[in-house]
């Protein structure tokens, strides 16, 4: 009886602790950039864009949390990665197969984009500086943005076959394959 008596005790208690876990799991809160992954179809390519979408939240983006002429993670937390499965060519260059950490440096009329062979690195470093190699690049191309049709509250990657658009606030960011 004794015997019993323990082994229901210790079910309650068992019981009673996978509650609790399960309780302080569900009231995490929400990341402040949660981790997207844009997936398609490029002219036949499969393309993957993993970022982490950071949102407006009544913040100047453009010129101010984004400043213009500075390299930036294209995101937010780790640095954004775009992985193809076959070569692209973007603006009559060759990106070759592979995954790549993608940086752009925003402009008032140009941003150049940023395919950079190291990947894996947290997107910026202690001092706020972009974790970007210049030395590791393997195609820098110049785009054009345009103000968008919406306002995107969140950072959202769209992949479509002529290419893939950086949507954030009232900006589209179009990056055109051929």
């Amino acid at each position: 009886m004794k015997s019993i008596t323990l082994k229901r005790s210790l079910l309650l208690s068992l019981f009673g602790t996978m509650m609790s876990l399960t309780m302080m799991a569900q009231d995490k809160p929400a990341p402040a950039s949660p981790a997207e992954v844009a997936k398609g179809t490029i002219k036949g390519v499969n393309v993957s864009i993993a970022y982490s979408s950071p949102a407006v939240k009544g913040r100047q983006i453009w010129g101010g949390l984004v400043p213009y002429d500075k390299v930036w993670r294209a995101g937010a937390n780790e640095a954004t990665i775009f992985t193809t499965d076959k070569p692209l060519t973007i603006q009559g260059k060759t990106l070759p197969a592979g995954k790549y950490s993608l940086y752009a440096t925003p402009g008032e009329k140009e941003w150049k984009i940023i395919f950079n062979s190291q990947t894996g690195q947290w997107g910026i470093k202690r001092d706020g500086s972009t974790t970007e190699d210049p030395a590791k690049d393997v195609l820098v191309v110049t785009v054009k943005p345009v103000k968008s049709a919406t306002m995107n509250e969140r950072l959202v990657y769209k992949i479509s076959d002529k290419g893939f658009t950086l949507d954030w606030d009232n900006l589209s960011v179009p990056v055109w394959v051929k």
